[in-house]
């Protein structure tokens, strides 16, 4: 790891300003994906800018999806059939993207290979395999169901689906699958997850309908191309909430935020812990809420994060985790083996980088348990390669004693290229 792939973080006493953040990446990458099957030209506003929903769009245009960046959107121009690409897909460091895609490439005629990175090759695929094969795909993988996946797509028949572990991106896959099967597809969530991909499917056109914790997709539906403004990410805000929070005195906007109800529990955690937020100009474009906040920080109380609320915080867990030390009760986390399989080994690089900045805490297979009223010190961390953990600790050295010094800190490109740009112009010190 070169020097240049480091970014040094001195302390702060406040974060202020009115800031705008990058399109929500979850809705990006299901926008693009079904603008590839939909009828005419979709124009998307505020698309990420992040790596991963850049392997989405590259992936598409190998499968002969064409799509330009205009000035003032991203012009996606639907076809009647996707291609088979000449070579494999790559999908980068991006779950998202192959789990999601392996559902639109399951219903195919004709065969499909996608690969990642070095990072997205670890991460198993058995979740996304198990109910694609179930609906008559046929899906080669690497040893305990990792990437690279070799899919030979086929005309799906539909399923009852109970899944077995919450996730909203094998929820969306299969109900990509199911757009594309015979019959109408079923499926049940454990705990409700984030509903992009049902509203996205809405916006696009297609009937989607929930019963109790199913949700419903009838197959043969035709999409039709679309106009949006995407909402600022909330899982890029967290940084920056998180960041008042720990620094009493902050005064923080952010503006055009993503406030849909299965994303927006990191507000009620945050509110709950003694943060001051206060929410305006609410609206909803295509079925997502949308709004401003201002944040007032004032120190935090701390608390307890375990079963659904887990699964509805599992992207935000490494910066509250990060910050947990600087709370007066500090932090319980459990029930979030899930952070164990993600671009790192979540639970052991969060654990990992509090020690070296001096905290205690516990450790656990399925979480945390980092006691409050503890100040951290400045030292050099490690990202791992994962962009959560190193906005994560960049956000803990604003609270730390000295200076602290993020390696791999390039990592923060995969969801948020300006983050380190955005936190300079934030932090006062």
């Amino acid at each position: 790891m070169s020097a240049v792939d480091s970014v040094v973080i001195q302390p702060a006493r406040a974060v202020s300003g009115t800031i705008r953040l990058p399109g929500d990446k979850s809705i990006s990458h299901r926008y693009a994906m079904l603008a590839a099957l939909a009828s005419g030209d979709t124009q998307l506003r505020n698309f990420s800018t992040g790596a991963d929903c850049a392997s989405t769009l590259r992936c598409l245009r190998s499968l002969g999806v064409q799509w330009e960046q205009r000035p003032d959107a991203l012009v996606i121009h639907g076809i009647a059939q996707l291609k088979a690409s000449s070579s494999p897909l790559d999908c980068g460091n991006s779950g998202s993207t192959m789990r999601m895609l392996s559902g639109i490439l399951a219903g195919q005629a004709f065969t499909s290979e996608l690969i990642g990175d070095e990072s997205l090759s670890r991460r198993p695929m058995a979740r996304v395999i198990t109910p694609l094969e179930m609906m008559g795909a046929q899906i080669e993988a690497g040893k305990d169901h990792r990437p690279p996946l070799k899919i030979h797509g086929t005309q799906l028949k539909a399923i009852n689906y109970d899944m077995p572990v919450a996730s909203a991106q094998v929820k969306t896959s299969v109900l990509f699958a199911g757009l594309l099967a015979d019959g109408e597809t079923r499926v049940t969530e454990p705990v409700r997850t984030r509903d992009h991909g049902e509203i996205a499917l809405r916006a696009f056109g297609a009937q989607v309908d929930q019963q109790g914790k199913a949700i419903i997709i009838r197959g043969g539906q035709k999409l039709r191309a679309t106009e949006a403004t995407i909402p600022g990410d909330l899982s890029s805000a967290a940084f920056f909430l998180c960041s008042a929070g720990i620094l009493p005195g902050s005064q923080l906007v952010i503006t055009d935020l993503l406030l849909n109800p299965t994303r927006a529990r990191l507000l009620d955690v945050l509110t709950s812990m003694g943060l001051s937020i206060t929410i305006a100009e609410i609206e909803e474009h295509h079925g997502e809420l949308r709004g401003s906040i201002q944040v007032e920080g004032r120190g935090l109380k701390g608390g307890t994060i375990a079963g659904a609320d887990t699964a509805a915080l599992i992207d935000e867990i490494p910066v509250l985790a990060a910050i947990a030390p600087y709370t007066r009760e500090g932090m319980d986390i459990r029930d979030a083996r899930e952070l164990r399989v993600k671009e790192s080994d979540r639970i052991a690089a969060i654990a990992r980088n509090l020690r070296a900045m001096g905290a205690e805490l516990a450790e656990f297979e399925d979480g945390l348990t980092i006691p409050g009223n503890q100040q951290l010190r400045g030292a050099e961390v490690d990202s791992l390669g994962d962009h959560r953990i190193a906005m994560a600790f960049a956000i803990a050295a604003l609270g730390a004693e000295g200076e602290t010094t993020v390696k791999g800190s390039s990592a923060a490109v995969i969801s948020f290229p300006e983050f380190f740009n955005v936190l300079a112009q934030t932090a006062q010190r």
